[in-house]
């Protein structure tokens, strides 16, 4: 039976757990039973942190995924496919490690469920999806633990980073400039090459996507997902399976701002890049929000810049050697920082100044943040909340981009009030694999 049907009521009219614990929470000494959806490549690195919980299911497309996992966690039912995975008896939450465009598919599916959920990045590929995923778990919220999976949350910079600029030591906050600078080009769909091998369920792989023909190019090496990493980089360039650097690195850089500003969702959205591809999503780009005021600055432009696109440095050398990084500039100077360290820069340096980084020491895992809450009922630092509206901001930048044009964005009604723009806030997905089941 699933966690919201094993309640039993006792004669005293209090919900008691199998365990005998009277609560609608579980036990902080009782272990979760949760099912890892996704256990190649990125979801091979998270077993060592839910290894203490029960595992009771294991789900993967790729057979030799399966039997790599299943080694890990012996006599552990498995399965191919997610929705079938979803309906294991007896299920807890969930760790979702699957393609991109299955993530906010999963989320939803499960929470209606009444399942715990942790999610790798992105969340969402589209701004329907990021608001879709937020409004289910806002109907549990209080009943169930969320997390998004970017992992770099947990060093301690990112608090550093909050405390420096809530005190102001930039001064009035003016503007923010996120960056990151991966660079992967992609020529467009891949065409059809050869069958699918018998240990990939493809149709599956597709899932909500529409129907491509296969090709091994969209899996690189086999046998790099046999390894803790990802072998994300063959396909979340596509519109159709991924955001791009918009919901890959984008998703960890921009947490760093995100984290700091407390930031409502943007008004004014504009965007340059290089010429729109109708299948891949593109390289080099710029995007530009106004973020709203809030109770302790006024309102700020926040600047997303990638694949070769940079922000204008404070001095010659600030940004040397900062792949993924952002700055707060206010009128007393400029903060620049990475996930692990930060410089100030004070206004009026010298451009040829030479300033040393300050590395901050320390960090915590967010997956066990998130186990902790799913049995005492805590907070999590990433929770579908916090990061919905953050990977609803950014993919509002890949919609001024295709559109072509500056938009402006309703967040209440979650509309630009335009019914052409509007239609690139969301996608199609094939029969049999809808956005809300």
């Amino acid at each position: 039976m699933r966690r919201r049907s094993f309640l039993k009521q006792s004669a005293a009219g209090l919900l008691i757990l199998p365990s005998g614990i009277a609560s609608g929470r579980t036990s902080p000494n009782n272990k979760l039973n949760l099912a890892l959806i996704g256990v190649g490549g990125r979801g091979m690195a998270h077993f060592d942190s839910v290894s203490g919980e029960n595992i009771v299911a294991l789900c993967d497309v790729n057979e030799r995924n399966l039997a790599a996992a299943a080694k890990k966690f012996p006599g552990v039912k498995t399965y191919h496919d997610w929705r079938r995975c979803l309906e294991h008896e007896g299920l807890d939450g969930i760790v979702c490690a699957t393609t991109d465009h299955t993530h906010a598919p999963i989320a939803i599916w499960a929470m209606r469920r009444g399942l715990h959920v942790y999610c790798e990045k992105p969340l969402a590929i589209t701004v329907e999806e990021a608001r879709s995923v937020r409004a289910t778990f806002l109907e549990q919220q209080g009943k169930l633990a969320t997390q998004v999976g970017t992992q770099l949350h947990g060093n301690e910079n990112f608090r550093k980073v909050r405390e420096l600029i809530r005190e102001g030591v930039v001064g009035e906050l003016k503007s923010v400039d996120v960056w990151g600078n991966r660079e992967i080009p992609k020529p467009g769909y891949l065409p059809a090459a050869g069958e699918p091998p018998e240990f990939l369920h493809y149709d599956l792989w597709l899932g909500p996507a529409p129907a491509h023909p296969y090709n091994p190019g969209y899996f690189g090496d086999f046998d790099s997902a046999q390894v803790p990493g990802s072998n994300c980089l063959n396909w979340n360039m596509y519109w159709d399976f991924g955001a791009g650097q918009v919901g890959d690195m984008g998703s960890h850089t921009m947490d760093l701002a995100w984290n700091a500003l407390d930031a409502a969702l943007p008004t004014r959205i504009s965007a340059d890049g290089e010429p729109f591809h109708p299948d891949v999503t593109p390289v080099r780009l710029r995007t530009t929000f106004a973020i709203p005021a809030n109770d302790w600055r006024k309102e700020i432009e926040l600047r997303w810049h990638q694949g070769g696109a940079m922000p204008e440095p404070p001095t010659d050398t600030a940004l040397r050697g900062i792949g993924h990084g952002s700055m707060y500039h206010g009128t007393k100077g400029t903060l620049v920082c990475d996930p692990g360290s930060h410089v100030f820069i004070p206004a009026g340096t010298p451009r040829d100044a030479r300033l040393s980084r300050t590395g901050v020491r320390g960090k915590f895992s967010i997956q066990e943040e998130w186990i902790k809450a799913c049995k005492d009922g805590g907070t999590t630092s990433c929770n579908f909340d916090y990061a919905s509206r953050m990977i609803e901001t950014m993919l509002l930048g890949l919609v001024a981009y295709r559109a072509g044009k500056p938009v402006s964005y309703d967040g209440t009604k979650g509309s630009t009030g335009d019914a052409t723009t509007d239609a690139l806030l969301r996608r199609s997905y094939r029969e049999g694999w809808p956005l809300v089941g």
